[in-house]
């Protein structure tokens, strides 16, 4: 596939290089020729120097041949003017814009085709907000991710000591939970993926991918782990978006405060989170999170633009007696490193948004798309197309479906209907298969798979 990518800040070069590692053609335009050079140094890509709203440089990108277009500069008109150039001169395909600013947001006429032609406008402080909230609705997860339109949700936890199926054979887990609906999809031991099997025994400190209906979770949870409180009590360190936005939702609900750094910015939050307790200082301070009682704390979300920052503040927090820590880490090579230890939770602000746009980027009919550890696994919602004698899957058994390794269905969704216990289901027309592949470098066999032969047209 063709791909033009315009900036190349910290989205664009993730975007470039998880892309370009799939072998994708990518095309990178930026202004600034040094971080041009740096991300040449890296991967096997082109470059332009320019600005990217200008024809001529959407040109020389080769927007007149690329099959996506991705906006995303520090600058939503900038994001904007260069989709609705792209359209009007090169008629570009796909289109995707960041845009963060709320006024735009608000009136989706602005992004329909006879407009600017925007198929999809994302805003990574919204996308990592909610899916920090997630982890909120359910205390004790590392990830919650939605498929089918919420009705089924893949999950991630920590195994520890205490939960009723640490140290026994996942084929127990029906004798624990006879009414429920759910399968583990991979276990991560040690940073190695596990394929499960009935026979595979779940130990302490396993990271766990189950899926399970909304409504079954917090009960498979409490198979891996002990059962936990709400995070009612939460310390938010950083007033920028995300920290505003996390802020904005949890107040009312949750006892919520805010540490910003910047005392105009202090204030202005002030001002808009009434319902907040906003705080002045600096949150790598240990005298101010004692003054704020941080051993009293639920949990302690490190949302600043500064990665050290976040990760200095969250190892104080915790050694001072928070229960637990979210770190948000913008560089994704920090993640793993981190993650598990002394910090309980980190979000990589990257992985979030590679993964809304994903789904543009497969081959197919694909609702939904997340990148999973950092980029090594994936999990992918594809609706089945054809009938027995044009498609792979329709018409067949679950357990006669020729699979890639290290792959599995783990739901499907058809209609309102969720099906989980389903290895001699057979896969019928528009139903959304719910799959997970430990190794993300199998996603070109899927794609074959689902494909339809032409003839079915």
């Amino acid at each position: 596939m063709k791909i033009v990518i315009l900036g190349a800040d910290q989205i664009g070069s993730s975007l470039a290089e998880y892309l370009a590692r799939e072998g994708n053609e990518i095309t990178v335009v930026d202004i600034s020729a040094s971080r041009l050079s740096d991300l040449t140094a890296r991967l096997d890509i082109r470059t332009v120097e320019g600005k990217v709203s200008h024809p001529s440089v959407l040109r020389k990108a080769g927007c007149d041949e690329a099959d996506l277009l991705i906006a995303v500069t520090d600058s939503d008109e900038l994001n904007m003017l260069a989709c609705e150039v792209a359209n009007t001169l090169f008629n570009a395909s796909t289109k995707i814009a960041r845009v963060r600013d709320n006024d735009y947001l608000a009136h989706d006429e602005l992004f329909s085709e006879r407009a600017l032609g925007i198929e999809l406008t994302i805003c990574p402080e919204q996308l990592v907000t909610d899916s920090i909230y997630r982890i909120f609705e359910f205390p004790g997860t590392l990830q919650v991710l939605d498929f089918a339109k919420g009705k089924v949700q893949l999950v991630a936890v920590k195994a520890i000591y205490g939960g009723s199926l640490v140290g026994k054979e996942l084929s127990t887990l029906r004798e624990h939970l006879p009414s429920v609906n759910t399968r583990v999809a991979a276990i991560y031991r040690r940073g190695k993926g596990i394929t499960p099997q009935s026979d595979t025994v779940i130990e302490t400190d396993d990271e766990v991918f189950f899926i399970a209906s909304r409504k079954d979770i917090r009960a498979v949870m409490k198979e891996l782990r002990r059962a936990e409180q709400g995070y009612r009590r939460v310390i938010i360190a950083g007033g920028g978006n995300i920290g505003e936005r996390l802020a904005k939702k949890l107040q009312g609900d949750h006892h919520v405060k805010l540490i910003e750094i910047d005392a105009a910015r202090a204030q202005t939050l002030a001002e808009r989170l009434t319902e907040t307790v906003v705080l002045n200082g600096s949150a790598t301070r240990k005298n101010l999170l004692v003054e704020e009682n941080i051993d009293d704390c639920d949990i302690y979300c490190a949302l600043t633009n500064d990665d050290e920052d976040n990760i200095m503040s969250s190892l104080l927090a915790k050694r001072l007696g928070a229960q637990k820590v979210l770190t948000l880490i913008n560089d994704p090579a920090y993640v793993e490193l981190i993650q598990g230890d002394r910090i309980d939770i980190a979000i990589s602000p990257q992985q979030v948004t590679i993964s809304s746009i994903l789904r543009h980027v497969r081959r197919g009919d694909v609702a939904k798309v997340h990148s999973l550890r950092r980029g090594a696994a994936e999990a992918i919602e594809a609706v089945a197309h054809g009938d027995a004698d044009s498609s792979q899957v329709v018409g067949r058994r679950i357990e006669d479906i020729p699979l890639p390794a290290e792959t599995m269905i783990g739901a499907i969704a058809r209609g309102d209907e969720v099906i989980l216990d389903h290895s001699d289901v057979v896969i019928e027309t528009d139903d959304h298969l719910i799959l997970f592949l430990l190794d993300k470098r199998r996603i070109q066999e899927i794609e074959r798979l689902l494909q339809v032969k032409a003839s079915y047209f």
